[in-house]
C-alpha cells in the first residue's frame, strides 16, 4: 500500500522560508501529476502549485511568485519551497499524487507563520 509522507512544516516567522518534501513510502509506479494543496482554518482546501512528470507546472496566483515546485521523476518524490512567507499562509499543507486511474494523499504538515 503506497503512503505520501510530507515533511519539512513548522514555525517560521514573517519573511522566512520552508521547504517541503513528499515522497512515497511504498514501492510504486511514477505519477502522473504531484502536488501540494493546503487547508487554512475555515477555509476549503485550495491548489497551492502541481507539476506533471513532464515539468508542467501550474501555480495558484496568491503565490506572486514566492513558491516553487519541483519534482524528482525517478524518486516520485515533491518539493515545494515556499520563501518570503506570510501570516496568511499558514496552514496544513496536503501533498497529492495521482495517476490516470487513482490519486493518494499526505497526512498533512503544517505550517505556521506567526512572530
Amino acid at each position: 500500500q503506497v503512503q505520501l509522507v510530507e515533511s519539512g512544516g513548522g514555525l517560521v516567522q514573517p519573511g522566512g522560508s520552508l521547504r517541503l518534501s513528499c515522497a512515497p513510502s511504498g514501492s510504486i509506479f511514477s505519477f502522473y501529476s504531484m502536488g501540494w494543496f493546503r487547508q487554512a482554518p475555515g477555509q476549503l482546501r485550495e491548489l497551492v502549485a502541481t507539476i506533471t512528470s513532464g515539468g508542467n507546472t501550474n501555480y495558484a496566483d496568491f503565490l506572486k511568485g514566492r513558491f516553487t515546485i519541483s519534482r524528482d521523476n525517478t524518486k516520485n518524490t515533491v518539493y515545494l519551497q515556499m520563501n518570503s512567507l506570510k501570516p496568511e499562509d499558514t496552514a496544513v499543507y496536503y501533498c497529492h499524487a495521482a495517476g490516470r486511474t487513482y490519486e493518494y494523499w499526505g497526512q498533512g504538515t503544517q505550517v505556521t507563520v506567526s512572530s
